[in-house]
């Protein structure tokens, strides 16, 4: 008889949603007449996306589920999620949810760049359905020591490396931002090094691993999650996870991210989650589960997500500006 032990961010097959769920569910939204506009204009706490911004791949979502990709805890509540977050384009608050309403996320294009075959900026719309979506759901963990469990939709981003087609030199990818101080109250704060500015190496951004996102809870990404793409990278800390992307460059010389330009002995490049290697000024033992009444759980190296990424990593290990 053969045993199988799952492993650490598994779920039973029985807890994860059915590709039918998902198709009938998708189908039932359209019946009901909730088309690219109607979807768009879903949302909780009143925030829905503006009725006058047409989100032509709507139809996208629910996408189907990708179980390779699965965890142990529950799903955060969706209404705990949207309005919980950091997006310092915004604010230095958790509940910038409201105003993040103002961003206009269509039209919208992504400059994908630098050291690459053919420069080309992209409208998101045809970039997300060039290279289609999936759902997988992923560990957040912060590094302010919270976490939470999110249903995302998006591209793997090995995809979009694929379709840039980087040259030999290359060796990192620089991700950047939106700049408009008209709508983004928080960029006009002259001590931040707008526009917010992240980095991966190009060896990260070819695990299977990093996720470009387009969408959470089976509808288009919401704008105070970082429509309409931002970045998952499951076993860094949260900050390394840019929201609303609007340029992505290869280069062969290591970029200097917006936090660790602020202060690179509490944000580092690299930003690895382990639980050994406290924060400057808190411990990182343990995290706060976002909609659970304040329970802690034991963080995990590389947030669980160490079978996937740790190669990337050998003969590094004992170097602590790897995790911080």
């Amino acid at each position: 008889m053969l045993i199988r032990n799952r492993r650490g961010w598994e779920l039973p097959e029985s807890a994860a949603t059915p590709e039918n769920v998902f198709l009938n569910r998708r189908a039932l939204l359209k019946g009901m007449g909730l088309g690219a506009i109607g979807l768009s204009a879903l949302g909780l706490s009143g925030q829905a996306q503006a009725e006058d911004e047409l989100i032509p791949t709507a139809d996208m979502y629910p996408a189907a589920p990708n179980l390779r990709y699965r965890v142990e805890r529950d799903i955060t509540e969706e209404d705990v999620n949207l309005t919980y977050n950091n997006f310092y384009e915004f604010g230095s608050h958790k509940r910038i949810y409201r105003d993040a309403q103002d961003l206009k996320v269509r039209p919208w294009t992504v400059t994908i760049d630098g050291m690459v075959k053919q420069a080309k900026t992209w409208d998101i719309d045809a970039l997300i359905r060039r290279l289609g979506v999936e759902e997988r759901v992923y560990r957040h963990r912060c590094v302010e020591a919270w976490s939470m469990i999110a249903p995302w939709s998006g591209i793997p981003l090995q995809k979009l490396v694929d379709l840039a087609e980087p040259t030999g030199n290359a060796r990192y990818v620089r991700f950047e931002t939106f700049l408009d101080k008209d709508v983004a109250s928080g960029q006009r704060q002259r001590w931040y090094p707008w526009p917010y500015v992240e980095a991966v190496t190009l060896a990260e951004a070819r695990n299977e691993l990093p996720f470009l996102v387009t969408g959470a809870y089976g509808k288009p990404l919401p704008k105070q999650m970082g429509a309409p793409l931002r970045l998952a990278l499951p076993w860094k800390y949260g900050f390394k996870s840019i929201k609303s992307i609007v340029r992505i460059t290869f280069t062969d010389e290591q970029p200097t991210s917006f936090w660790e330009e602020i202060n690179a002995r509490e944000y580092g490049f690299w930003a690895n989650v382990n639980p050994k290697v406290d924060h400057p000024r808190w411990s990182q033992a343990t995290e706060e589960v976002l909609g659970t009444g304040g329970k802690r759980v034991p963080t995990q190296l590389f947030n669980g997500y160490g079978e996937f990424v740790a190669d990337l990593y050998k003969g590094m290990e004992d170097q602590r500006a790897l995790y911080m």
